[in-house]
């Protein structure tokens, strides 16, 4: 009886000994991520179900190959529709759901920047996939984004505007949200410090409900401009490039990651040919893993993949490669994913993340040619792409 109570005593220090040992990601069966993007907002639609078919994808892949050590990842998405208030709902419920390992934003910089103070709080790590604002990476060290800030963009776009596109007379035409002013001013502060022969002739907010913009458009060409800004999503992006095209304006439009969308060319149709955009994808970068991304999308949903999906896409990667490394614990993650450098992403290098948490890379700008996004240039100088200098 002794030697049988000695054997059974031994067997159970074996098992928790064992416990104890086992990584954190091997010992679970699943692990779920939190997701919420603006799929039912009708002015996001189209970035909604990229965002939404990203997600999908990432983690259908990943079980495909595996999981992450052996465990099955699994996705907790939700809608926010584009509403501040439901954002804020949905990160009530994903910060606090101890089944929920980390969380992905696949949403624009309102939901974003309200969600990411409430994961903060909570001490669960959120990466931001493409919302442009400050205060999103601002909310704490738990809070990563995916995407250089709007600032950097613009920036980027004011460079562009004076050394290659040559404009010495710009016309802006903005969606009045933080997208808008954000990039706006510092496109401006840009400009004033650094090429002050630029002149900005117009500037018009406009609301993201706006559908028609002829008499923005007029007024823009009238106030003499050899340029137009465009910093709008989809489908006013589309409305201002259909308006120059339909009033027979030679006016070139140079437009941000907003205008990054199949909807645009859908919605454009031949207008679109000649846009410039600031973005993060370069859908000609032979990068094995842009080219897989794109095959991949293609494949699954037969349509084109864009900024939106590419970045939500980046996202994924990212926790992926941390939890593989140091499992689901929220401060190991946030230790992991700071420490990252030069990690190849659909939306080119990953150079590394700055103290503030956003992500360091070059800036791309793509032209329309024949209803396509194809390589027109990059910005990669260190003082601009790295947010930290703002």
């Amino acid at each position: 009886m002794k030697t049988m109570k000695k054997m059974m005593a031994f067997a159970m220090a074996a098992v928790l000994l064992a416990s104890m040992a086992a990584p954190k990601a091997a010992a679970e069966d699943t692990i779920k991520i939190g997701f919420f993007a603006p799929v039912s907002a009708a002015a996001a639609a189209a970035d909604g179900a990229s965002a939404i078919n990203s997600a999908k994808l990432a983690v259908k892949l990943i079980n495909e190959n595996g999981g992450i050590n052996g465990a099955t990842v699994e996705l907790a998405d939700y809608d926010d529709g584009l509403d501040t208030k439901e954002a804020a709902n949905i990160a009530e419920k994903l910060a606090y759901d101890d089944s929920i390992a980390a969380v992905v934003s696949g949403s624009y910089s309102g939901p974003t920047k309200v969600a990411a103070p409430i994961f903060q709080d909570a001490g669960k790590l959120m990466v931001s996939a493409y919302a442009v604002h400050p205060d999103v990476t601002g909310a704490g060290d738990l809070i990563f984004s995916q995407s250089f800030p709007g600032a950097v963009q613009a920036t980027g776009a004011a460079v562009f505007t004076a050394e290659q596109l040559k404009a010495t007379k710009v016309a802006i035409i903005y969606v009045d949200l933080d997208f808008g002013t954000t990039q706006v001013n510092a496109f401006k502060a840009k400009l004033e410090k650094d090429y002050p022969d630029v002149q900005v002739v117009f500037e018009q907010g406009v609301a993201i409900s706006d559908s028609d913009l002829t008499s923005v458009v007029t007024a823009a060409a009238a106030a003499g401009a050899d340029l137009i800004y465009s910093v709008n999503y989809y489908e006013q992006a589309a409305e201002v490039l259909r308006q120059v095209g339909l009033q027979g304006l030679e006016i070139p439009v140079l437009g941000t990651e907003g205008a990054d969308s199949w909807m645009l060319l859908d919605i454009a149709g031949e207008y679109a040919n000649g846009l410039y955009i600031t973005t993060n994808m370069n859908r000609d970068d032979q990068n094995e893993q842009t080219q897989a991304y794109i095959e991949n999308y293609r494949a699954e949903y037969g349509i084109e993949p864009d900024m939106v999906g590419a970045s939500v896409y980046d996202a994924f990667q990212v926790l992926f490669e941390a939890m593989k490394n140091v499992g689901t614990d929220s401060e190991a993650m946030r230790d992991f994913i700071a420490g990252m450098k030069d990690f190849d992403t659909v939306t080119g290098t990953l150079l590394y993340y700055n103290a503030e948490g956003s992500a360091v890379k070059p800036i791309q700008v793509q032209l329309v040619t024949d209803g396509e996004y194809h390589f027109a240039g990059v910005v990669d100088d260190a003082q601009i792409i790295d947010p930290a200098n703002y």
